[in-house]
This record gives structure tokens, sequence and C-alpha cells, in this order.
């Protein structure tokens, strides 16, 4: 992982035309080349980026000295992170690649009237999109090896929710019965098929959050198993941990139960509100 903070600007072309005008951001390049541009306020998401597959490439400018394995004004990524210190820019470096008030912002500015130190070019592999990123003055410029990732552990998913329902099926009635999760359908699984106390079939679609797109679903799976003689009649329950307005009407209209699922209490983690006994 390369982290830069640097005064930049960024030019975008390919399916779309964008563009960054000239200030302070930080640019993060990962292993796999792809370049993201953040700003210090607003949304997590980056300013602009360029995905991998990619190839990235950086220029720097003839006679600029910036590195020694600068040959043709070109570095790859790998020898450029070898060099990051060298191209690290002090504020008291009076040798620095800035521009001649070193001070100076460089909101405001039209890019052409600035001098880049050097540009990052990032070309997609797979189209002809080309993110180019002109650095005119760098604060940091740092690489790190983070090892290997083991991935984002979800909890409270719709697997988790599903499971758990399953073991506790009388919450949607007592004498509630668990045929199958997963029950199989020409059109998908539907999460969980269960009888009532009286026998009756009962198909549950599961979501984290209901809403109408959810209902809809349900509503596919119930009039596909109905026209089944052996399951006819099946009722059916849409099972959230929240449930849109919009979405309880429409599956109430369509004679569907509501049903809310605390995943806390279902997992059987307990409560430390205050109580009086």
């Amino acid at each position: 992982m390369r982290i830069i903070v640097a005064d930049c600007s960024a030019e975008y072309s390919g399916r779309l035309t964008a563009s960054l005008p000239p200030a302070k951001r930080v640019l993060l390049i990962k292993a796999d080349n792809s370049l993201l541009i953040f700003s210090e306020l607003g949304s997590y998401k980056p300013l602009n980026w360029m995905a991998a597959p990619c190839t990235i490439k950086e220029i720097v400018p003839e006679g600029s000295g910036d590195s020694a394995d600068a040959a043709d004004g070109v570095t790859s990524v790998a020898n450029a992170a070898d060099t990051a210190k060298d191209s690290t820019v002090s504020p008291d470096d009076d040798d620095s690649h800035a521009s001649d008030d070193a001070t100076e912002s460089v909101v405001g500015k039209d890019p052409s009237e600035l001098t880049p130190i050097k540009t990052l070019r990032v070309s997609a592999d797979k189209s002809s999109d080309i993110l180019e990123v002109a650095l005119y003055r760098v604060y940091s410029d740092e690489s790190y090896d983070l090892g290997e990732d083991p991935g984002l552990i979800k909890d409270g998913v719709e697997d988790h929710l599903q499971r758990y329902l399953a073991q506790q099926i009388t919450r949607i009635g007592e004498g509630a019965k668990l045929v199958r999760r997963e029950y199989p359908t020409a059109i998908g699984p539907v999460d969980i098929m269960a009888t009532d106390a009286d026998g009756t079939h009962v198909a549950i679609e599961i979501k984290r959050h209901g809403g109408i797109d959810g209902v809809e679903q349900l509503t596919r799976y119930c009039e596909l198993l109905n026209r089944d003689p052996l399951l006819a009649p099946v009722r059916g329950i849409f099972a959230a941990q929240t449930i849109t307005p919009q979405a309880r009407v429409l599956a109430q209209d369509r004679g569907f139960e509501c049903l809310i699922l605390d995943y806390d209490e279902m997992r059987g983690v307990e409560d430390d509100a205050l109580r009086l006994f």
C-alpha cells in the first residue's frame, strides 16, 4: 500500500470525462495498482479512482532529477516505492520542485499555470480509460506492506437470521415446525419453509432491512408454491430486522404477516438496559 499526500490535480478520460482542480489530497495506491483519490472532507468514497485491472506509470519531467531510475521520464510503481523518500518534499527544502512560493496554495490555480514534479498515469487494461494525476508538491510518500487480510466478517447477515429463526421456528407461532431451510423452487430457494399449528405450509422470506423488493420476492414464491396441490394453501411471512412502512402496507395488502426479528435476542445477547426488578 502506497499513500501519498500531495498538491495535485487529476483528469479522467474514457467512457466519461471528469477533472479535479488543484488541491491538497491523499492518493492511495493498492498492490493491484488501483489508485484512489481522497479529500479530507465529504463522503467516505474517493473523489475519483481507477480500479484494477490497470497499469500505472510514474512520469517525471526531463531534467527534474527526481529519481535516478527515471529513464525516459517514466518509472514503474515498484521503483517509485523504493525512491519514495527521495521524492518527498520537505517544507524546509530549498531545492524542492514545487512552485516558486512553496507555501502558496494551489487551490483555485489553473493546472496549465502549474508545473508538475511528476504525473501518475493509470490506464485500464480492458478499456481506453485513463486517469492522470499531476503532482505539484509532495508532502508525504510512504509505502507499507499490509500482509494478507482475512476479509470482512459480517455479523447479523441474512444467513445468520435464517439459521436462528430455523432453530427458533415457534417465533412464527406456537406449534410451528420447520420443514427445511433454503426450500428449493423453480425460481430460487425460499429462505425457510415451515408448517404452522394447523399444518398449513408457511413460506418465510428473510431480510436484514425489509423493503418492497422483498415483498415482491415473497409474492412470487407464494404464487408458485400455491400451484402445487401437495403444498397449497401456502401463506407467507415477511421477516426482517426492520421493515419500511411501504413494505409493511404492501405485505399486509397481499395477506402476508410481518415479523420483526431482534437479532441480539435471537442469539442470546442479554439486554443491559436498566430494570426496576
